[in-house]
């Protein structure tokens, strides 16, 4: 035997060994891993739920969350499950729509009058027709993961009762034509706008106001510059919590199992820790000086549903899919 065939076997016998006597290296090494992208802050609800899926499925997966789009950029995370660059991702409805125009409806204001409704709608078969979408694509569903009520911030000193008092707002909303349609669809003049750069813009008055769901504003301080928050209510804010359907039809019966009941839980567990927070920070809000009140919200969302039939987003809505949608809420 020379020396090469001796080191060879010897390297092939110290393998065998470390994979006995070492099995938890074995089996990791055939756990499929999963990153999961978000644009989430590590101190987001939201963050805790991703935390708690990995620790509850890490038996049979493994999972690694990369937060504050550290991983993928914000907005590319469909487009990198489809390449398969990426296996999870937190992507947001109105990135979805970009691609399927039909899903550009869950986008529309005033559509889900709360958490309730926007899970009903996901376990209906409504939902059910929304995913099949999503899988044609390539991406499979977990889970609507709810992070609050968009509501109004101001910072002028004005009352807001009526889509109309909003007219010659400038009023911050995010990047794309489904978000910067949402404003208009509330009556402002809305102009997109980084996120980490609004609450200099407000403090400036280069912007009157922005909206998010609450704990957003307070994440982000924006109580600090700014005079009140009209809950208008114009958006149930959820973003979907997907992976890539030629994986996950690829895991075996258990292994989706796992991965769905974790989700399913976390995300529970999430929603009610959002509605506590948006409760709590009404009474914050106020405390620190802000006016918080509700406006005639029929108005606004009579005005809003109009203006979205009158789109071309409505041109792409599956015919009676919103009567079926109202419907759930009954």
């Amino acid at each position: 035997m020379t020396y090469f065939t001796r080191r060879t076997a010897l390297a092939a016998a110290i393998a065998v060994t470390t994979a006995l006597t070492l099995p938890g290296l074995a089996l990791a090494q055939d756990k499929p891993t999963l990153r999961l992208s978000s644009v989430v802050s590590d101190n987001d609800i939201r963050a805790e739920a991703f935390a708690e899926i990995a620790e509850a499925v890490s038996g049979s997966f493994d999972m690694q969350v990369f937060n504050g789009a550290t991983l993928v950029s914000q907005g590319a995370e469909m487009t990198s499950i489809q390449r398969g660059n990426l296996e999870m991702g937190l992507i947001a409805p109105q990135t979805i729509a970009e691609q399927i125009p039909a899903w550009s409806i869950v986008t529309s204001a005033y559509l889900f009058s709360d958490s309730d409704h926007l899970k009903a709608t996901f376990d209906s078969e409504v939902g059910e027709e929304l995913n099949a979408m999503a899988a044609e694509a390539g991406i499979h569903v977990l889970a609507p993961v709810y992070f609050g009520t968009r509501q109004v911030n101001l910072a002028p000193e004005m009352e807001v009762m009526t889509p109309e008092d909003l007219s010659g707002v400038t009023m911050r909303m995010p990047g794309g034509d489904a978000w910067q349609f949402l404003g208009e669809a509330i009556g402002a003049n809305p102009t997109p706008l980084a996120y980490a750069e609004v609450y200099t813009a407000l403090q400036t008055g280069a912007i009157d106001g922005q909206d998010n769901p609450l704990p957003n504003d307070y994440n982000m301080k924006f109580y600090e510059v700014t005079s009140q928050i009209v809950l208008t209510g114009h958006l149930i804010g959820f973003d979907v919590l997907a992976i890539s359907k030629e994986l996950w039809d690829g895991f075996t019966p258990e292994q989706q199992e796992t991965l769905q009941s974790a989700v399913d839980e976390a995300i529970a567990k999430s929603t009610q820790r959002h509605l506590d927070r948006e409760s709590e920070l009404v009474q914050f809000f106020k405390d620190e000086g802000l006016k918080v009140y509700e406006p005639d919200r029929i108005a606004f969302r009579d005005f809003a549903q109009q203006k979205y039939l009158e789109s071309e987003f409505a041109a792409s809505w599956p015919e009676g899919m919103v009567d079926r949608i109202n419907a759930l809420a009954e």
